[in-house]
């Protein structure tokens, strides 16, 4: 009976023993467990703590880069306001040479020339004054001089030679021919030279002469034996001549020296008649493309400066007419102030002076086509200021 009893308290111990162990494995278990609940909750925090701050990395490159762009595109702006200043910067006071035929087509030049001389102009000018329009052609050829003005016609022959060399920056002279008379030859309009030899100077006058009397269906002759105007210009003041095209202002002078002569038409008004009005381009301003292409600010200023000069020209003859005897465009101050309101100078540039000077182009490749160099020149011929 003690051995039963005994047998029986040590089964009991033993299973205490294993309860108290699985107490303490269980017990273990949660402590072990807990440290991982909170483990994993610290990782979804720092999960999410991680992908807050990459958002936030992420605004702040995308801020970092619009206010980059932002910046690059304000300084790509600023710059290029800058580069554009810089180049008109550069231009000022820039060195033009610039040569000028004498008579009507450089008056316009004159108050511009006077300017120069006093140092109120925006660029350092250098200005010559010829008396042969082949002169001016070759200096524009050879590249010795930056602008000139000259014959429309010859404008075209050496942008022709020179293929595409030069540019029309602007038409500066209209008309100027009139048809004078030594007393009265019976004569008031083209019609009346029919059967008749008029005396004309050779090249751009014969030309447009010859347009005209073609237009018209006339016949009549014409005679270069005083080919330059001022050689005619003496010929009918002495009363050698009858009938003759003369321009201004050898018109005016003509007429101050012989009472008998009589300014009977005007070929301006005629032309207007079978072409387009103001078409008659006679003068014109060229610049040569490689300057203009080199210094497109500069050629605005001078054309700024040009056009103000052209209208001085027209509104104060008696003041202007000094200006161009001082400077060499014409010898005598009276005469040019008298003969400027019959000059039909003008300032036209950009699509007007195109279409103007395009119809002339035309009407005189059709009667003689060397005298635009063998073609009507093409639209790069005429110039346009960059905008």
């Amino acid at each position: 009976m003690k051995t039963k009893k005994n047998n029986t308290m040590k089964l009991l111990a033993a299973v205490l023993t294993v309860c108290m162990l699985f107490a303490l494995l269980v017990s273990c278990a949660s402590d072990q467990g807990k440290p991982q609940e909170t483990t994993a909750a610290d990782a979804e925090q720092t999960t999410a703590v991680s992908t807050t701050d990459k958002g936030d990395e992420s605004t702040s490159a995308d801020t970092e880069t619009a206010d980059t762009t932002d910046t690059d595109s304000t300084t790509s702006a600023e710059e290029t306001t800058s580069a554009e200043e810089t180049t008109a910067s550069a231009d000022l006071g820039l060195d033009v040479k610039i040569m000028v035929l004498n008579g009507t087509t450089g008056f316009g030049m004159a108050k511009l020339m006077d300017e120069n001389t006093k140092k109120n102009t925006l660029l350092n000018y250098s200005f010559s004054v010829e008396s042969d329009a082949s002169n001016v052609s070759a200096a524009l050829i050879s590249g010795n001089v930056d602008i000139a003005a000259l014959p429309t016609n010859a404008a075209a022959t050496v942008y022709a030679k020179t293929k595409g060399g030069v540019q029309i920056l602007a038409a500066n002279t209209l008309g100027v021919l009139y048809i004078v008379t030594n007393g009265d030859q019976g004569i008031s309009s083209l019609a009346d030279l029919n059967g008749k030899t008029v005396y004309c100077p050779a090249q751009n006058p014969t030309f447009i002469m010859k347009y005209l009397f073609a237009k018209n269906g006339l016949d009549v002759t014409i005679d270069n034996t005083y080919a330059q105007p001022a050689d005619l210009r003496t010929a009918v003041t002495a009363g050698k001549v009858d009938i003759a095209i003369l321009p201004e202002p050898m018109v005016t002078i003509a007429m101050s020296q012989n009472k008998d002569l009589k300014k009977v038409v005007d070929v301006t008004a005629e032309w207007n008649r079978v072409s387009e009005k103001d078409s008659l381009v006679q003068g014109c301003i060229v610049v040569r493309t490689e300057f203009a292409n080199q210094h497109p600010d500069a050629v605005s200023m001078f054309l700024d400066e040009y056009s103000a000069s052209v209208s001085y020209v027209r509104e104060n003859p008696e003041s202007a007419g000094e200006m161009i005897a001082a400077n060499g465009i014409f010898a005598q101050a009276a005469v040019a102030a008298k003969a400027i309101p019959n000059c039909n100078i003008c300032f036209m540039e950009g699509e007007a002076m195109k279409t103007a000077v395009s119809k002339y182009m035309s009407a005189l490749f059709e009667i003689a086509p060397a005298s635009v160099g063998g073609a009507v020149p093409g639209d790069d011929f005429y110039y346009a200021r960059k905008k």
